[in-house]
């Protein structure tokens, strides 16, 4: 695999291996994973509780978002890291209200405030690359330059 060839694509990257790891954490070692989002890891579980169920779809769906967006920082796919900023917002919201309304442990914030801080970083990313192309005098066909022409949709 190519490694990243821009600001943004770097944290897509960073972002996509994380996920990928945590989905394998929680596939493998479900209790570890548990733990590190500040639950309780009861010694039993009741009949009816699915809470094994639950969590090895999300780990599930952890993995494969990861390799989602190890892909998209593989073809440099840059309209699908601005569709992330505005959905990454979106999560960091959705979990913080889910500490406040104590609906979620507030260890769970710091799932949320990744989410956030990880949507302004690509935010951030996106920015510095249209305003180094600018700066190289390419504006933005300089930015576009480097990704195959199907990718470069705007």
């Amino acid at each position: 695999m190519r490694l990243p060839r821009s600001a943004a694509g770097w944290t897509i990257a960073v972002f996509g291996v994380l996920a990928l790891l945590m989905g394998a954490v929680g596939l493998v070692w479900p209790e570890t994973l548990l733990r590190l989002l500040g639950f309780e890891v009861p010694a039993t579980r009741t009949v009816g509780d699915h809470t094994g169920t639950f969590l090895m779809a999300s780990s599930m769906a952890s993995f494969n978002m990861g390799v989602y967006y190890l892909l998209a920082t593989a073809t440099e796919w840059r309209p699908f890291y601005r569709f992330t900023v505005v959905f990454r917002l979106v999560t960091f919201a959705v979990f913080s209200i889910a500490v406040l309304a104590d609906v979620a442990p507030g260890r769970f914030f710091g799932v949320a405030a990744w989410e956030g801080v990880g949507a302004v970083a690509t935010a951030v990313g996106l920015w510095w690359d249209r305003r180094a192309a600018a700066t190289a005098g390419g504006g933005s066909a300089a930015v576009t330059a480097a990704v195959p022409a199907a990718d470069a949709v705007r």
